[in-house]
């Protein structure tokens, strides 16, 4: 099971506030406020830890760190036919595989 240190964090800027903001993927919800990027992350690590805790107190299993998961390499997409069918058009004009141009896509 991961410790609150496996998870995604990411630091960022907030002109509405004029601090920095804490964010940790797997927790949405959660944020914390600081004036600088080391106490936006301390923050939002600590505030992590407090919940995980909290969730395991209450026989609740917190979020598996994206980190520590495993990844098929397959992603099933819906989409409308005729993305579908202009997709397929496009992957044909240039000349490789729906699977490569939507990769291709998505990496860029």
């Amino acid at each position: 099971m991961a410790t609150h240190e496996h998870y995604t964090y990411r630091i960022t800027w907030s002109a509405e506030d004029h601090e920095y903001v804490g964010l940790c993927t797997e927790f949405p919800s959660l944020s914390w406020l600081a004036s600088t990027r080391t106490g936006a992350l301390d923050g939002i690590e600590q505030l992590v830890a407090t919940v995980v805790v909290d969730m395991l107190a209450n026989g609740e299993t917190p979020p598996e760190a994206l980190a520590e998961r495993n990844f098929s390499g397959k992603l099933v997409l819906r989409l409308t036919p005729e993305q579908h069918r202009r997709l397929a058009i496009n992957a044909m004009e240039e000349g490789v595989s729906l699977n490569r141009y939507l990769c291709a896509r998505l990496a860029g």
